[in-house]
């Protein structure tokens, strides 16, 4: 290259850099400077930045700025991924010319632990209640309304199983039904409706600690069972153990109710009977044979 055309090269650099610096893009700057060869051009604009305005907006550029404010806050690859719900890989490419964070100490390690599972469980608890909200719907849904002989089934059943049964030492044929569950209590007495006791025939007796708030308990029961407040006898308190670490307590807890049946030796034969028909396990017919 002639002396004439170095000089020409450096004008036109000396220019192009000028331009540059003032905000121009490359087309306006040869818009400006007139017939320059791209290669010139570029060559001349080595080591220039762009002007911020020609950059194309990068909808990650938040996440970047971010990322990096968490790393020299001194968190990790994993809890900066936690946090902004971004690759590792993302991550390892924005801060990765940071200095590495100094080692935690182990308290502040099973803080950040406990912090994170905290954060995992605020939205799993809710998904798997959910989850579980739905298959109950399913399994109710496939069985329906009940018969009466239906009831009757499932009634004995669950007396057999909750309910006060004779033993060999003690023979009462009395039905007596303790429960915490107002919905299983509302269903021993739809099945002492269908097994043809009249509800004036029974007598209600709350079971509860002595630190709970028993008047609301028992508003509660005479509520729910829509009894007289003459079938319920006496409340039976339970009496404080300091010692004893109680986790039934809350506005949801209304202690025991027991259910007594007047008159019902006959009634809890036949219950007897009927948990006898559903219990017993059949003998294969090819054990018979």
């Amino acid at each position: 290259m002639t002396v004439r055309g170095l000089r020409r090269s450096d004008h036109v650099r000396e220019q192009a850099i000028a331009l540059r610096r003032a905000g121009k893009s490359i087309r306006q700057i040869k818009q400006i400077l007139g017939p320059v060869g791209n290669r010139t051009l570029h060559d001349a604009l080595r080591g220039e930045p762009p002007p911020a305005w020609t950059r194309r907006p990068n909808a990650k550029d938040d996440l970047r700025a971010q990322a990096r404010a968490l790393r020299l806050q001194g968190l990790g690859y994993e809890e900066i991924v936690a946090r902004l719900g971004v690759s590792k890989s993302s991550v390892s490419l924005w801060v990765r010319d940071l200095p590495r964070p100094p080692r935690a100490a182990p308290e502040e390690c099973s803080k950040r632990v406990s912090e994170r599972m905290r954060r995992y469980w605020a939205t799993e608890r809710s998904v798997r209640a959910e989850r579980r909200a739905a298959a109950s719907a399913a399994a109710a849904a496939s069985i329906g309304g009940l018969t009466d002989r239906e009831i009757l089934i499932a009634g004995s059943v669950a007396y057999w199983c909750e309910g006060t049964k004779n033993k060999p030492h003690r023979q009462a044929d009395q039905v007596t039904f303790v429960n915490s569950d107002p919905e299983l209590i509302s269903f021993f007495l739809l099945f002492l409706d269908m097994a043809g006791v009249s509800r004036l025939d029974l007598a209600f007796r709350l079971q509860i600690h002595e630190t709970a708030d028993v008047s609301a308990a028992e508003r509660f029961w005479l509520a729910w069972t829509k009894a007289r407040p003459e079938q319920f006898r006496r409340t039976s308190l339970k009496r404080h153990n300091p010692a004893t670490r109680r986790k039934n307590t809350g506005d949801d807890y209304h202690g025991c109710l027991r259910v007594d049946v007047r008159r019902s030796g006959a009634l809890y034969r036949q219950i007897e009977g009927w948990a006898s028909a559903v219990t017993t396990t059949p003998v294969p017919n090819h054990v018979t044979g």
